[in-house]
């Protein structure tokens, strides 16, 4: 009886959720790409592989590089831990964001900063204004 085993890749591209099926099969690797749309919790996603993974139109197989070795259980379970935390699915997305804050915090540092120069240098003009006009008396 062969082996199949199957892999799941959620991640951010674009504007969309996409989910990409791997498929290992009598050595053979086929694909196939779902979009989920918005950000979808475990449970959808969960349900998704329940009800439609025997719908999906998996793409022709291609060789397999070489036989993958049965992982130790603990070493498989700390590197899905690390997958998971380090560098999810929505960090790319939450860097992207938070650069984008960033930056438009950086732009209103130099508009308010730009402004606070103007009212300076205005309150300035002022102050010597006010004093060549007490100096010539009037």
């Amino acid at each position: 009886m062969d082996k199949v085993t199957g892999k799941l890749t959620v991640f951010f591209e674009g504007p969309f959720w996409v989910g990409i099926f791997e498929r290992l099969e009598a050595g053979k690797l086929s694909a196939c790409r779902v979009v989920f749309g918005a950000e979808p919790k475990d449970a959808e996603v969960w349900g998704f592989v329940l009800e439609k993974y025997g719908s999906l139109r998996f793409g022709p197989g291609v060789e397999a590089a070489g036989r993958e070795k049965p992982a130790n259980p603990k070493r498989a379970r700390r590197e899905a831990g690390r997958q998971m935390q380090g560098k999810g699915v929505g960090t790319k997305s939450q860097q992207a964001l938070q650069l984008l804050r960033e930056g438009r915090k950086a732009e209103s540092r130099k508009e308010s900063r730009a402004q606070k120069q103007a009212e300076q240098e205005r309150q300035f003009a002022r102050r010597q204004q006010k004093k060549k006009q007490k100096h010539r008396g009037r």
